[in-house]
């Protein structure tokens, strides 16, 4: 079998999904599932590079705006405090303008229907839209939009923020941090260099303060880079993985999955962690040296004596 012709397992139960019966047994299995993760650790910020619309639209001839569109629709499957999304690159730029304005229309329009209305998913479920990113790019007409979309979501009582970062790369990122410093440290809000800490440059991140550290990464259709997203973020304590999947495939399967491997090493880190607090380690103990203490050195002796 070609891979042309291969079904996935999520496209499986897509269709599967359509049967009512069934609908209600694949929605008691997938309302297990998460009753089990949450047993465990359960990630607060997980990020998604959704890679894959452009290739699954092409295998399954359909229109390109068709494969972004489905693609975008496995966002809602995801229930994270909070879901960081690779929407837009500045790099996207390169690409045609048909393709950009696609991309652009699609975003607002996706966001709209999920935020628009008292019923719809956002507000619903009390998630909070955030555009994050240079929005000195994107078009007066789609930025009035997405503005509107944060007013909207922003009550108080809204517990999980989905951050769209559009358009967005972490070089331009963590130059935007660096220049918001240097600006602030001329009109003397920052008093000395000694208060330029990580913690003040990640403030100055266009994410601002409210983003907990990143537990996990995704990027879908099997590419083992991060084209520029989240650099900063990504260090030790990130969980990065490379799914061999499109994004439109990636279901509830596919990130149950890896949430469900995570809480397991999580776990285990856990648990380390606290047999250490009960045994310190012999490189904890900081033992005074006094030079009075130490034994005399043996007699001096030279080859000539």
């Amino acid at each position: 079998m070609t891979a042309s012709r291969a079904i996935s397992i999520n496209s499986i139960i897509a269709f599967v999904i359509k049967f009512p019966l069934l609908a209600y047994f694949i929605g008691f299995f997938e309302d297990f599932i998460i009753s089990v993760i949450k047993t465990g650790p359960i990630p607060k910020h997980i990020a998604l590079i959704m890679d894959g619309n452009r290739t699954y639209a092409k295998k399954h001839r359909l229109p390109l705006k068709e494969g972004h569109f489905a693609g975008a629709n496995a966002l809602v499957k995801v229930g994270i405090e909070q879901v960081t999304i690779y929407a837009f690159s500045l790099e996207n730029f390169n690409r045609t303008k048909e393709e950009v304005d696609t991309l652009f229309g699609l975003l607002r329009d996706k966001l709209k229907m999920i935020s628009e209305y008292e019923d719809s998913y956002a507000r619903y479920n009390k998630v909070k839209i955030k555009i994050v990113g240079n929005r000195s790019y994107i078009p007066q007409d789609i930025l009035k939009d997405l503005e509107y979309i944060e007013e909207i979501t922003m009550a108080k009582s809204s517990k999980k923020i989905l951050n769209v970062c559009f358009p967005y790369t972490a070089r331009d990122e963590i130059t935007h941090a660096i220049k918001s410093i240097a600006e602030k440290r001329v009109n003397k809000e920052i008093k000395s260099k000694d208060e330029i800490t990580t913690k003040l440059i990640e403030s100055n991140f266009y994410f601002g303060d409210e983003v907990p550290p990143l537990d996990i990464l995704v990027r879908t259709s099997g590419h083992t880079r991060l084209s520029d997203f989240l650099l900063w973020q990504c260090n030790t304590d990130c969980t990065i993985e490379f799914p061999d999947t499109l994004w439109p495939d990636f279901g509830f399967i596919s990130i149950m999955s890896i949430l469900i491997k995570w809480s397991y090493y999580k776990t285990l880190q856990l648990e380390e962690e606290l047999l250490r607090g009960k045994e310190p380690q012999v490189q904890d103990a900081n033992v005074p040296v006094l030079l009075n203490e130490l034994p005399q050195p043996p007699p001096v002796a030279t080859v000539a004596d």
